[in-house]
């Protein structure tokens, strides 16, 4: 009997010219992400020999742990672009806007439009993998009410959901967009985030991809999507992702 190994596909083949990752941790000293402006240029030379030079990058905005402002986030991004432009990095596109945690202070920022977008009126969200804002709904149709066009980071972390699928037909049908993290196809989040990441490809719910990365452990793993089958499922949602050029 024979066992063939799947056939991997390196990234610099994986990612079509012109994607644009619009969920990652690349400012540097700001959250969990990119320690210090040398760490957050390695890491993106590193993405960028996967194919991958386009990004809107995402620090959190979470309550009282990250408490990024958005001049505090413009001021980081200049930071990256005069570093890139220093060390004669030409061939790369960043831009930064936010992940925001659905909490009190975002209801604040909202309310006074201090918002930054993915592009357009797109803004990332998150929420608790746990516990889910009892008025989450609520929050939505503000988002909505605003003019602003939520995209739900990784809804296949949400712990609380994995066993309520409906809930995700409930998120869409309320306007929210999805953003599958490409990790949640590896071992990084364990078997039930693979699991449900997978049922909600095959169901085409997600709108749109992202890296989430944080760290180079993330990169390394990052290789192991470069399959067939996962190259042919994310077809169309790696080519949507063009639309934030």
């Amino acid at each position: 009997m024979f066992f063939f190994k799947k056939k991997e596909i390196p990234l610099i083949d994986f990612f079509p010219e012109g994607f644009v990752d619009i969920h990652s941790h690349l400012l540097p000293g700001i959250d969990d992400g990119a320690k210090n402006i040398d760490d957050s240029i390695a890491l993106i030379q590193k993405m960028s020999a996967y194919g991958i030079k386009n990004f809107i990058t995402t620090p959190h905005v979470l309550g009282d742990v990250y408490q990024n402002s958005s001049e505090t986030i413009k001021s980081k991004l200049e930071e990256v672009k005069a570093e890139l432009i220093k060390r004669n990095i030409t061939d790369i596109s960043i831009n930064a806007a936010a992940e925001y945690m659905m909490d009190e202070q975002f209801s604040e920022l909202l309310k006074d439009d201090d918002i930054l977008t993915l592009k357009d009126n797109f803004i990332l969200v998150e929420m608790s993998y746990f516990s889910p804002p009892i008025n989450l709904f609520d929050i939505l149709f503000e988002i909505q009410l605003k003019g602003y066009k939520p995209i739900l980071a990784h809804p296949e972390r949400y712990n609380s959901y994995h066993n309520n699928f409906e809930i995700y037909y409930k998120l869409k049908k309320a306007g929210c967009l999805f953003q599958l993290n490409l990790l949640s196809l590896t071992e990084q989040y364990g078997k039930q985030v693979t699991k449900t990441a997978e049922k909600l490809l095959k169901e085409n719910m997600y709108d749109f991809v992202g890296t989430d990365t944080h760290h180079f452990n993330h990169l390394h793993l990052l290789k192991k999507i470069g399959t067939n089958k996962n190259k042919n499922n994310l077809e169309t949602l790696l080519v949507n992702n063009k639309k934030f050029l």
